[in-house]
């Protein structure tokens, strides 16, 4: 694909287990900070799950201006999730957004223009608050039998809900309320394609960038699996551990030989992409470049991965091809390791066909053994270890991966952290429940 307009990361927005914000989180990574812990915010002990990676204690009051705090009430947790990560973006890059204006946090230099800055976001399908939802479902049920009647529902049971509930669920608001806070004008779109969200929506602010229809993008994804109803779905589909409730720092295995499962959790990442040109005028730091996207599709099942690894390996191939470069110009790989079994072995097949030996020669990060997987926001957070990895020149450690299955074809840093000597990364995500999958290559920045 040719591109008139080169295409960098000049910001970084974090929300995980392990910390909130680019630097926080970089430093538990290196620290192997562990955050699996017993779920708290509901009680689990009616589930086969009972563990998860819950957000560190954080006020929606810093990250929002005043004038909008009201708004924080028809916010689900997941676009709290996206707010905090877009301010935390927007500050690190140093970019005078009307949120930072308006909190009285920008910098000096000229404020973004609105019309030249977008935003793409990836989301999850939010699930409802059970009480708030309970309340209403409640006063539905048939007095004769005791069931749900639709009948009565439509009568009695939708007007127990407030007006504006729908508004906090729908995938959309994530990209809704950070557009409206930070005043972002230029195109805009969601992306709900399950644990691929993050990396399609980063993907899709690269090129529109590069082909001139936004200066800048704020881009990733973010979802929370902290609720009943988000762990039911894999629950049914076995894809959660639930061998290993009352050892939370080690449940989540990706690529091992005994792995059980992976561990829901919540957070997020969005970072700010900002056309080279742009972020030069405005004298911007520059942690690497974006440089190539792929993407391709399984069409094996819907409810499990290709096992030859097909997907996989042709979004790598697509997106290398779309950098310019082979795999020999490889020097760090963040695949998505969700440590599920037939996961886990399906992305390792893939990687191994589309980059061979070369993957004996370079390291590689898995970070689900810290914060398990938040769904649409866990290709957000590959993404950003990518970029911090080669900006910091630095391979963290991967938590739970010293003992990795047959033909697991990574080589991860098992102690200290390691010169990565990289110039490109490589990191790639797929949807546990659908077809897409997703590939991205950042190169350290050279002017």
């Amino acid at each position: 694909m040719s591109r008139q307009r080169r295409v960098v990361v000049t910001g970084i927005g974090l929300a995980t287990p392990i910390g909130i914000g680019a630097e926080a989180y970089w430093e538990a990574l290196l620290q192997k900070k562990r955050g699996i812990r017993a779920i708290e915010s509901f009680d689990p002990s009616q589930m086969a799950a009972r563990i998860g990676g819950a957000l560190p204690p954080h006020n929606m009051a810093d990250y929002i201006p005043k004038t909008y705090r009201k708004n924080n009430k028809v916010m689900s947790d997941d676009t709290r999730i996206a707010v905090v990560c877009a301010h935390q973006a927007a500050l690190n890059a140093g970019l005078n957004t009307a949120c930072l204006i308006a909190r009285g946090e920008a910098k000096g230099g000229s404020n973004v223009d609105p019309t030249g800055f977008g935003a793409n976001i990836g989301a999850g399908l939010i699930c409802a608050d059970l009480p708030e939802l309970a309340g209403a479902l409640s006063t539905a049920a048939d007095p004769a039998t005791g069931r749900f009647s639709h009948a009565r529902w439509g009568r009695e049971g939708m007007t127990n809900l407030t007006p504006l509930w729908l508004l906090k669920f729908l995938p959309n608001m994530l990209a809704c309320h950070v557009t409206i806070v930070h005043d972002a004008q230029a195109p805009s779109n969601t992306i709900t394609c399950g644990e691929a969200s993050s990396h399609l929506a980063i993907g899709e602010a690269f090129r529109t960038i590069a082909r001139g229809a936004a200066d800048v993008v704020i881009c990733g994804g973010a979802e929370s699996k902290m609720n009943p109803m988000a762990l039911a779905r894999p629950l049914l589909f076995g894809w959660l551990n639930t061998a290993d409730n009352d050892r939370p720092h080690h449940a989540c295995r990706p690529f091992a030989s005994d792995g059980a499962g992976m561990v829901a959790s919540e957070g997020g990442g969005l970072a700010i992409l900002e056309s080279l040109d742009h972020a030069r005028r405005r004298g911007a730091r520059i942690y690497a470049e974006v440089v190539g996207f792929g993407a391709a599709a399984n069409t094996h099942d819907w409810r499990s991965p290709d096992p030859s690894g097909s997907p996989v390996r042709l979004a790598i191939e697509a997106a290398l091809k779309d950098a310019g470069v082979g795999p020999a110009a490889l020097g760090l790989a963040v695949p998505f390791g969700c440590a599920v079994p037939a996961f886990d072995a399906s992305e390792s097949l893939g990687w191994r066909d589309a980059c061979g030996s070369r993957l004996e020669q370079v390291r590689a990060v898995a970070t689900k053994g810290l914060i398990g997987v938040n769904g649409a926001g866990s290709g957000a957070i590959d993404f950003a270890t990518a970029v911090l990895a080669l900006y910091r020149n630095t391979v963290p450690p991967s938590a739970n991966t010293h003992r990795t299955h047959d033909g697991c074809p990574f080589r991860f840093v098992q102690g200290d952290p390691v010169d990565a000597n990289a110039e490109y990364a490589v990191t790639t995500a797929f949807a546990l429940s659908g077809s897409q999958t997703a590939a991205l290559v950042v190169r350290k920045f050279e002017e």
